[in-house]
Formats: C-alpha cells, sequence, structure tokens
C-alpha cells in the first residue's frame, strides 16, 4: 500500500469524510470516520499535510491534529471549490494552495466568543425595546429616541398605579421589560470583561491608541 502524505478532511457534527494521497497526488484511502474516531486515526498515521475547510469547529480540530505532529492547513470556504476535480485547473489549484487561515488558539476563540456573544445579547435587546415601544404605541404611549429613553416606558410597565394599561397587557410586557433589563446587565458585564481583556493585550491596546477605536471595536 503507498504512504499517505497528504489528507482531505471534511468535517462534520457525526461523520466525518477523510481522502488520503501519496505524493504523487493517487489517492490512498476515501473513508467515513465517526467523531469518536478521528484523532485515533490520525494517531496511527505518519506525519502528513492535512487539510480542511476554515468552518466553526476547524480550529479545534487543527489543534488536536497538529498536536499528533501532522502539519494542518485551514482553507477559506471561498477557495475550497478549486480544490474540486470538476472544472480544476493548475491555475486555480495554485491560488488556492497560497491562502491559508491561521489556526486560532482555544484563548482567540474565547475572546470571539464574548464578542459574538455581546453582539448578540445586543440585537435581543434592541427586538425587545422595538416590541415594548410597539406595543405601548397601541396603547398611545410613546417616548421618544434612544436607548436611554427606554427606561421611561420601563418604569410605565412596572407602575401598578398606571390605569393606561390593562391587567393582561401589564402582564405580558413585564416579560418584554425584564428581558430589556437583563440583557441590559449582561451586556455590561461582557464589556467589563473585554475592558479588562484589553488592557492585557498589547496589539488591543496599540489599537486602543487609534482616534474612536475604543475596547469593544480594537
Amino acid at each position: 500500500m503507498k504512504q499517505v502524505s497528504t489528507i482531505g478532511l471534511d468535517l462534520a457534527k457525526h461523520v466525518f469524510q477523510v481522502h488520503g494521497a501519496d505524493a504523487e497526488g493517487s489517492p490512498v484511502f476515501n473513508r467515513k470516520l465517526r467523531r469518536s474516531e478521528v484523532l485515533r486515526f490520525f494517531e496511527k498515521l505518519p506525519p502528513c499535510l492535512v487539510g480542511m475547510e476554515a468552518c466553526g469547529s476547524a480550529h479545534y480540530w487543527a489543534r488536536e491534529i497538529a498536536a499528533l505532529g501532522h502539519e494542518v492547513r485551514l482553507i477559506p470556504p471561498a477557495y475550497v471549490k478549486p480544490f474540486v476535480k470538476r472544472g480544476k485547473t493548475d491555475a486555480a489549484d495554485a491560488q488556492a494552495t497560497m491562502r491559508f487561515v491561521p489556526i486560532k488558539t482555544a484563548e482567540q476563540q474565547a475572546a470571539a466568543m464574548v464578542l459574538k456573544t455581546r453582539a448578540l445579547l445586543v440585537r435581543q435587546r434592541t427586538q425587545a425595546v422595538n416590541a415594548l415601544r410597539a406595543h405601548l404605541a397601541e396603547l398611545g404611549i410613546i417616548a421618544t429616541a434612544g436607548l436611554a429613553k427606554i427606561e421611561a416606558l420601563v418604569a410605565i410597565v412596572r407602575d401598578e398605579t398606571d390605569a393606561r394599561l390593562p391587567a393582561a397587557a401589564r402582564f405580558a410586557l413585564r416579560a418584554i421589560a425584564d428581558e430589556i433589563e437583563a440583557s441590559a446587565d449582561q451586556i455590561e458585564r461582557l464589556e467589563r470583561a473585554i475592558v479588562v481583556e484589553t488592557k492585557h493585550d498589547e496589539d488591543m491596546r496599540r489599537l486602543t491608541t487609534i482616534p474612536s477605536v475604543g475596547a469593544i471595536t480594537a
């Protein structure tokens, strides 16, 4: 059997596809692997060049497989297609093989998760604020634009003596008010964590010296 030197790994949640080729590019194997089998499979192979698409879990698998002695390269999704045999050209292959995604550390991924979680909470808060404004407007209660002004609407919802809100409306809108306040608290805690991280990261500190760039945008 020819010795494998290059492997293409198609990532999935449960069943992975792995294709191996020798130094001349001739196929050596093409098989499926269950998630639990992946690392055991690569443990038994000599050091290879392993390529995979830079999808959500790719950085994790890249770190794990690289720790077994293999050279791992992550390919941007836009440049994966040139590797497909249909429409394959040497020029396209040459261009694609020159474009790789750096493998992120777990710490880098964690920092990105903090930013993405904050962005998610901001979107959810905006949706809740818009819903509260719309519902209260149906009852003739409005507030001027701006997130700061929403506190006045929340106060109306929580004011049991305000007769403008029917009991059923107050019961429903209190849930939205709770979500707005909870989101604001979570966003504030995440932003404090981002500021602390910025103080300990040299690259982020340099970025914050640029006018109009703060801890969040850095």
